[in-house]
């Protein structure tokens, strides 16, 4: 395995001490991605510098030129705390001539505005729920091709960002509450689609032309208060307190015959290829009782540490950490933009 010299780029409050000796998990929680990331990769006898940004891209140029980086692992959400700028730095990194790890500008752009990508896969007759936007500044009007229950959700933030149980919503009142809520608490449009009632699924997959799928990954509910939704709200993915309340887990999906597994595979690398994703990205699916799926979204940009669902769905595919880590160092370096074409 050759050396190579690694800048892994995150924002500037997130970046990680080189010991996390003697904290608790509430304390490395933040960051804890950034570490597991940095700390694999200099036990794999790489060099890492790890620079984080969060308003000026000129420390990014300097160093990459400076240091002649052969790669970068970009572990960057937003810029400017506007998570819709992530984009943005992809570009400048492609601009730069330097390889850069993760999911390439298009298909960032488009997985992260969850209204364009639904109406590409609507486009392309991929299930997913139907839906109606809500721009930031108006009210929530009536939408009759729409069926309550509808979840209500930011178009482009990630992460759960605004999502708890009352996202839920089963007549106008409550939907114009939460779009208002969206629009002033998470300072972005809103969407609302028709809710899907049924198992909540993942599935990592990683490639740039030839394509691997995970097994696929279920978030678990087994202690969840009397009227509570199994959705996958912010306090469900980051309160560990929380968490262990009300029993939620994630592991792999139980009971999947070996057909539907084949199924899931095969839809989730198609809405890969239609989103133009590359590098490595998960996507939410759900699983109704009657055995239908519907594509909820794609994250191109998933969480990577070694404890989360993508790096333990591809453990349980064979694929430790550290070469997990390596692949998506080698897809980075075989990638083709327009610069190396």
């Amino acid at each position: 395995m050759k050396r190579l010299r690694v800048i892994v780029l995150t924002h500037a409050d997130l970046v990680p001490p080189e010991s996390i000796e003697g904290l608790s998990e509430k304390q490395v929680q933040p960051y804890k991605t950034e570490f597991a990331v940095a700390d694999a990769l200099r036990r794999m006898g790489h060099e890492v510098q790890v620079l984080g940004v969060s308003d000026d891209l000129l420390p990014i140029r300097r160093l990459v030129e400076g240091w002649r980086a052969h790669v970068v692992f970009n572990l960057l959400m937003e810029f400017r705390d506007v998570a819709a700028y992530q984009v943005h730095v992809v570009s400048y990194l492609e601009l730069l001539g330097v390889p850069f790890t993760g999911c390439n500008p298009l298909g960032i752009a488009l997985a992260r505005d969850k209204a364009l990508s639904k109406k590409i896969l609507l486009h392309h007759r991929v299930p997913t729920p139907r839906f109606a936007v809500f721009p930031k500044g108006h009210r929530a009007q009536p939408r009759r091709a729409l069926r309550y229950p509808l979840i209500v959700k930011s178009i482009d933030e990630e992460a759960s960002l605004g999502i708890s149980q009352a996202s839920v919503v089963h007549d106008l009142t409550k939907l114009r509450e939460r779009v208002a809520f969206v629009h002033d608490s998470v300072g972005s449009d809103a969407i609302a689609e028709e809710y899907i009632e049924g198992r909540e699924l993942t599935v990592g997959v990683i490639g740039n032309d030839r394509l691997t799928t995970f097994p696929t990954w279920e978030l678990h509910f087994e202690k969840l208060p009397e009227g509570s939704l199994p959705i996958a709200t912010r306090r469900a993915k980051w309160d560990l307190a929380y968490q262990e309340r009300v029993g939620i887990d994630t592991g792999p999906a139980r009971g999947l015959d070996a057909r539907l597994q084949q199924q899931i595979a095969r839809l989730a690398r198609r809405v890969y290829r239609e989103l133009a994703l590359s590098g490595y990205a998960r996507l939410d699916l759900r699983l109704t009782a009657e055995g239908d799926l519907h594509v909820i979204e794609a994250n191109a940009s998933p969480d990577i540490a070694d404890d989360e669902d993508f790096a333990l769905s591809a453990k349980k595919a064979g694929l430790a950490y550290p070469r997990l880590l390596q692949r998506i160092l080698n897809l980075a370096l075989r990638y083709r933009p327009p610069w190396r074409s």
